[in-house]
Order: C-alpha cells, then structure tokens, then sequence
C-alpha cells in the first residue's frame, strides 16, 4: 500500500513512522513550520561565534579538547576535522534498515531545531532518504554518550569523501560518485556543523524502533505457539478463566489471559475434562502471568524512546525560543541530556523480559517431546525409535534458550573512562538495544521450533476440535512444513517460520481467522 510521505515536524514522530520510513522506504518531506525554526535557532549560532564566549564544540575543542579556544579564521576548519575525527567504527556495517532508522532519527533532532545546524544539512539527510543513498556505516564505535562514531562514518559519506563508501541501486561505491549516482550534492559545512553530524543518539533510538516493533510481532508469534502448544498437550485452560486474573489483577496477567483465550475460543479444551491432567508444567500453567509482565515491560520501553524522537538533546541546545535566553537573541546551553540512562534500564528489563518468555517456550517444547509428560510418542516421532523424530532438535532449543540468557545480562553496568577521564559515564545504550534486538531473533527462531513442534502433537493426538485461532495457527504452519513422517532436515522448516513470522505473516492470518470467528482482542497492534 502505497503511504504518504512524513512530513517531518508536523506533530510528534511516532515509531511506527520510523518503521515505515527503515524498511517500507516511506518518503520525507519537511512541515513549513520547521524552516523558521532552524533559522532562529542558526542566528543564535552565528551570533555566539563572533561573541567573546566559550561554547562548546562552536568555539572550543571537543572532549577533553573543550579547554582549548578555536581561532577566528580555524572555527569552520575544525568542523570538517570533527567529522573524520570521529569516524573510528569498526564490524560489520549496519543493516540498511537500521540505517536508514538512523538517518531519520537525526533528521528530527536537526528539525527540532535544538543542534543550531544549517538547513542544507537537515535537507541532506532528508534527501539521501528518499533517493536511497545508503552509507556504509560500522556497527561497533559508540558507548551511548552520543552515537559519535556511527554518525561521523554517515556524515563522511554525505559530505561526498571519496574514501567513505555508499550502496545506491544495489551497488555500492566511493561516496562522491554515490551522491552523483542518487543525484545529490553534498552540504557545505558551516559553523558548528560538524559537530551537529555526530552530537545525537540516532543509532540507539532509531535500531530501539525496529527491536519495539519486532519484540511486539515476536510476542504474538509467541502467544499462538503456546496456545498451539495447549492443544497437543491437552493443556488444563482454567488457569485462563477470568475469575482467576481479578483474585490477583498482575500487571498484563488479563490482557494476556484474554488473549490466549481468544485463541482457544470454540476448542474442545473448554469442556470440562477435556485436559489430561489436573495441574500442568508451570510453563503452560503460568503462560498468562510471565506473557502479561513482558507485555507490560514492552509497553514501558516504548515511552523513552518516543520522548528521544520527539527531543531536542543537542549539547550545547540552542534556546533560540522568546523568554528562554537572557534576551532575544537566545542561548546556546550546556547539558547532559544525551544521557541514555532512561532508554537503557527499560530495554535491559525488556530483555530479561523476553528471556522469561524464551525459557518457558523451551520447557513447553521439550515437554511435547517428552512421552512422560505428554503422552506422545518420545521426541513426536509416528515411525518409533527407530527414527530420530525432533530429539536432536533439542540442541538447538538448548543452544537458543542458553544464548538468550546470556545475552539478557546486563551491559550497562560499566564503562571505561574516555577523553582523558572528562566522560567517565555512559549507557552502553547501543549495545544494549543491539542485544534485545539479537534476543528477539533467537527468540522467533526458538518460536518457530514450537510451532512445528506442536503441530506434529496436535496431528499425533489424532482428530481434535481445535479453536478459531489455533486452527488457524497450524493451518498456517503447514502451509509451510511438511508433518515429520520421516527424518529429515528441519532446520529449513525453522527458517521458512521464524521469516514468516519476521513479517507478520502469522499474526495476520490469525487475526483474519479470529475476525471471522468473532473472536476480539487476539493481535496486539502498535500503539
């Protein structure tokens, strides 16, 4: 579906809008409002650098450099020395859609007009956008006190240095012959600029976008596999009834509660003694309270992040507006506010969250293998032990579950002291979001396995009245995999479903199917 373009300062960027600007390559405009105010905010900028003043990284060095004054005639050379200065990343180059996060993420910081950057760099960004100039850009270089090195390596490539490198249509190239190839001109860099390139967060808050938005798709996968789960197991439902979330109203407990029971609604689970057993494995018994505390964790990150799209964080902030500077002419105000603290306590709770929910469905899908437990033949195999079934699948649930949980520890704790002991804090915020993000990719995959699992328990137990969503559910699960009859590869069935539900394939063919059952409330969508 084809979407208008975003028009940038028009009311507050949404992550949803991101979203669609990172991978549906949804195009830019700029809201008439936010030229008058770039231009307030580059009169104050232009007005401090030929006052008798110190400011930061206009006038003065950066970092520890900020105790050293900048000569008249060297004000606009050190913005272009700033820039390469920076630009000391190193790994594998960012994704392009977390780039391209990136890209407008800065936008709306130069739009807020707090950086007091020239328009033609705002315009820049905004056109490398839309014309699909994507710069190579090294993952590793930031510790979350400013994304420094990830911005500097864009602002190479959008100031056309031949040594920077840029994709445009597939190829990738010098950056000056890329802008030529996008049609783009790169910027003249003017006073405070280049500082203005590097002085943001983008990389932090634009990647917790795209994680927010796949930890939500993520958990409705989640959600069908369990209740997928419940039926080939025969799972006990009454753990779901209503009366049990108002006895003890936890955070998300009914929310998530109603939501499985949507799932199940029309099963034959919901008549009594339909389940095997008369109290289950906490991992099916406990499903509504551990999946409602990592919804309510998830809806907590979000509010961080949609504070930094929507900020001013520039340091130093031009207070450009009427009544904040100590005369009209407005300030330019040291601060802290690139401090990532707030974003990166949420997303450490968020993937510990999730690493909650990842072992739970590991424990889920080992007990379906389990005739013990089950009552289904060991590792779900119809040809006997004579065939290896999903028993070595097991590993790889071991392996997913144990690296979730490795990476669900904190980063944030600890940080080396840079710029000669001046920064001796910092957030870690990139690593952070990077490492949910890694979370919920083993936790699709770990998903993926339980769907094809409790498909092949639900066709082992035999004919069963299966609910409007749980229809649907392996309904669409073999509509990619094949029931396991005889041993064969199933690490491709894994990947076919963990893509899928990538693009929320899953999600919309059971809400299609619950719509049509009159079912409610069974997809999450984004706020």
């Amino acid at each position: 579906m084809r979407q208008d373009p975003l028009a940038l300062g028009a009311g507050p960027l949404t992550i949803e809008a991101v979203v669609a600007v990172a991978r549906q390559r949804r195009t830019v405009t700029l809201a008439p409002l936010v030229a008058p105010r770039i231009a307030a905010a580059r009169a104050v900028v232009e007005r401090l650098a030929g006052a008798e003043v110190p400011v930061y990284g206009l006038t003065t060095g950066l970092g520890a450099g900020v105790d050293t004054r900048l000569t008249a005639d060297d004000l606009i050379a050190f913005q272009h020395r700033a820039v390469p200065a920076r630009a000391v990343g190193v790994g594998r180059h960012l994704p392009t859609d977390i780039l391209r996060a990136l890209m407008l993420v800065r936008a709306a910081g130069y739009a807020a007009g707090g950086s007091g950057a020239s328009p033609s760099m705002l315009h820049a960004l905004v056109a490398a956008l839309n014309a699909g100039f994507h710069p190579l850009v090294p993952s590793k270089g930031s510790i979350g006190a400013d994304d420094l090195a990830p911005l500097a390596h864009l602002g190479r490539a959008l100031l056309g240095d031949p040594e920077a490198e840029a994709e445009v249509g597939g190829d990738i190239l010098p950056a000056d012959a890329a802008l030529a190839r996008a049609g783009l001109a790169p910027p003249v860099l003017g006073l405070k600029d280049g500082h203005a390139v590097v002085v943001a967060n983008a990389l932090s808050v634009g990647q917790g976008c795209l994680v927010l938005e796949d930890a939500r798709v993520a958990l409705d996968a989640l959600d069908a596999a369990a209740a997928l789960s419940c039926e080939g197991f025969r799972a006990q439902l009454e753990p779901l009834d209503p009366r049990v979330q108002q006895a003890r109203p936890a955070p998300g407990q009914a929310e998530a509660a109603a939501r499985l029971r949507a799932l199940l609604a029309g099963s034959a689970l919901e008549q009594p003694g339909a389940a095997r057993r008369l109290q289950d494995p906490l991992s099916f018994r406990c499903l509504a309270p551990v999946h409602g505390a990592v919804r309510v964790t998830l809806e907590a990150a979000r509010e961080p992040v949609a504070i930094e799209l929507n900020a001013a964080a520039d340091n130093p902030l031009v207070a450009a507006e009427a009544g904040i500077g100590e005369d009209a002419g407005g300030e330019m105000l040291h601060n802290g506010n690139f401090d990532m603290t707030a974003l990166v306590l949420r997303f450490e709770a968020l993937g510990q969250a999730l690493a909650q929910a990842a072992t739970m469905a590991a424990h889920r899908t080992m007990k379906l293998m389990s005739p013990t437990v089950s009552d289904l033949p060991r590792f779900l195999t119809p040809q006997g032990q004579s065939r290896t079934g999903f028993a070595t699948v097991q590993k790889t649930i071991a392996a997913l579950e144990a690296e979730i949980r490795h990476l669900a520890l904190p980063a944030s704790l600890g940080v080396l002291p840079v710029a000669d002991g001046i920064e001796d804090h910092a957030s870690m915020a990139p690593a952070v979001v990077a490492k949910t993000g890694e979370i919920v990719e083993r936790l699709r995959w770990l998903t993926a396995i339980e769907l094809a699992a409790a498909a092949q328990a639900v066709d082992l137990r035999g004919p069963l009245v299966l609910g409007a969503g749980t229809r649907a559910v392996h309904g669409f699960v073999r509509g990619l995999v094949a029931p396991l009859e005889e041993d064969r590869s199933q690490g491709p069935d894994f990947e076919r479903l963990a893509r899928s539900i990538a693009a929320g394939a899953l999600q919309q063919a059971v809400a299609a199917a619950c719509r049509g059952a009159g079912s409610a409330g069974l997809t999450s969508a984004a706020p």
